[in-house]
C-alpha cells in the first residue's frame, strides 16, 4: 500500500460497481476511478482546499468535478447505504441515539431585530419631552 493509498482492495470492491465507468464517448477518458475517489477522501480527511490534493490523485479540478457530479446525481448516497449496510451487517455499526435539549442563550444585541431604544430615535423622542 502506497502512501496515498487509502482503501483497501476489499473498501473498494465494495463500492467499485457503483462509480461511473467509461464511455465510449470522444475526448479525454477520465483517470482511474479509484484514484478520484480516494483524492476525495484524502482532501476530506486532511481538510484542505481542493488545489492542494496532491497531484498522485490526479488533477483537482477533475477530483472537484467528480465529486460535484456525484453528490448531484446521487451516487454519494447509494455508496454511503452500501457501506452502512455492510457494517450494520457485520455488527460495526451500533445504532444509539443521544437528543441533547441544551439552550444556547446569547446577548440581547446578538439578535437583529430593532428596538425602539437608543439611537437617533431616542434623540426624537427627547426633543418632544424637552419642549
Amino acid at each position: 500500500m502506497s502512501r496515498f493509498q487509502l482503501l483497501s482492495d476489499d473498501q473498494w470492491a465494495l463500492i467499485e460497481d457503483l462509480l461511473p465507468v467509461r464511455t465510449g464517448k470522444q475526448g479525454r477518458p477520465f483517470s482511474d476511478a479509484r484514484s478520484m475517489v480516494e483524492g476525495i477522501i484524502y482532501r476530506y480527511r486532511c481538510g484542505i482546499a481542493w488545489r492542494d490534493v496532491p497531484a498522485v490523485f490526479g488533477p483537482w479540478q477533475t477530483i472537484w468535478t467528480w465529486h460535484r457530479r456525484m453528490a448531484g446525481d446521487g451516487t454519494w448516497d447509494t455508496v454511503l447505504q452500501r457501506l452502512l449496510t455492510a457494517a450494520d451487517s457485520a455488527g460495526l455499526v451500533e445504532w444509539s441515539v443521544s437528543v441533547d435539549s441544551t439552550i444556547a442563550r446569547a446577548h440581547q444585541h446578538a439578535t437583529n431585530i430593532t428596538r425602539p431604544t437608543g439611537g437617533w430615535v431616542e434623540l426624537h423622542g427627547s426633543a418632544q419631552r424637552a419642549a
